[in-house]
């Protein structure tokens, strides 16, 4: 794509143009702008000349956009609404973590974590605006790339060279099984019982799907056998409650959930079966520092249920 420079394009220009379309009068517009009605109408032919088009319709009794003058005006009033939010932003930041922060969640951690977060970062950060996206991992990770969020919370562990990660906790899996189920009934439960057609799995797309069959033993190609699919872990535990099969469900979306203990058993399956959560955001980030900070304070701050990660995990 070629570049294309902004010489000659200046905020004040579009700010006068702007005036022009909301009062529809150049005098009045210039005495908004504290500028005399000769120098304003001189900066707006000018901007009409760098952009090659017509911006107002002038007559003795009317001033109205062009089509074409009404596009680019919108996008002036975006220009300058930018312009004023970076000006805002860099003028209230005390710290590197104050002000904006967008933040993606994955879809089987966000509606278990981040209830029990928020409070927390209201007291400890209190000038931080979070801007909060729920997704699937390789979404995230291509709005990481694209600088179109600056931290995720994703399933570790991730290989990029671009990207950095720090491990936050270990949240253990835990079998959920229909009340009659036999796997819920024997004393002693080891993941190689779960290899079995009856384990219940998330869409394709969903991390914990993969952790799910890696944890059992099995390949990703499951399906070839007519596998049930869930669409999210409300709908998983739903299918358990009906009799449908079993699943390997995180702590987190267990915690505080008694409404359907006489359909579903839990059971524990012992340390292996777990993921580790991270924080991940793009390596050249220069906030790099405040982030691994940030981090910390939340391996200081685990949930309920889960333990502190003490090392990040290497992808295999």
């Amino acid at each position: 794509m070629s570049y294309t420079p902004l010489a000659g394009l200046s905020l004040r220009d579009i700010e006068y143009a702007v005036a022009v379309d909301d009062l529809r009068n150049f005098s009045r517009a210039a005495e908004r702008c504290g500028v005399s009605q000769a120098g304003l109408s001189e900066q707006v032919r000018k901007l009409e000349a760098l952009l090659d088009t017509p911006l107002f319709e002038r007559s003795r009794r009317h001033v109205t956009p062009t089509p074409d003058g009404a596009r680019l005006i919108a996008l002036g009033r975006d220009v300058l609404s930018s312009a004023r939010t970076l000006l805002e932003v860099a003028r209230n930041r005390s710290g590197p973590l104050d002000g904006p922060l967008r933040v993606g969640v994955i879809a089987t951690l966000g509606p278990y974590y981040v209830p029990g977060l928020l409070p927390l970062l209201r007291t400890h950060y209190p000038n931080l605006a979070l801007r909060l996206t729920e997704s699937m991992t390789a979404p995230m990770l291509t709005k990481l790339r694209h600088n179109e969020l600056d931290l995720a919370f994703l399933a570790l562990p991730l290989a990029s060279e671009t990207l950095h990660s720090e491990a936050i906790f270990e949240e253990p899996f835990l079998g959920v099984f229909p009340a009659q189920h036999p796997l819920a009934q024997r004393k002693n439960l080891h993941l190689a019982d779960l290899n079995d057609p009856d384990l219940l799995l998330l869409e394709d797309g969903h991390c914990l799907r993969d952790q799910a069959l890696s944890v059992c033993g099995m390949t990703s190609q499951r399906d070839e056998y007519g596998a049930r699919l869930a669409t999210s872990l409300e709908m998983l535990r739903h299918m358990i409650g009906a009799g449908e099969g079993y699943s390997l469900i995180p702590q987190l979306a267990l915690n505080n959930r008694s409404e359907m203990d006489d359909l579903v058993q839990t059971r524990p399956l012992g340390p292996e079966a777990s993921r580790t959560i991270g924080l991940v955001w793009r390596a050249s980030d220069p906030r790099g520092s405040a982030f691994r900070d940030f981090a910390r304070f939340l391996r200081e701050h685990t949930p309920p249920g889960c333990q502190p990660a003490t090392t990040t995990p290497e992808p295999a």
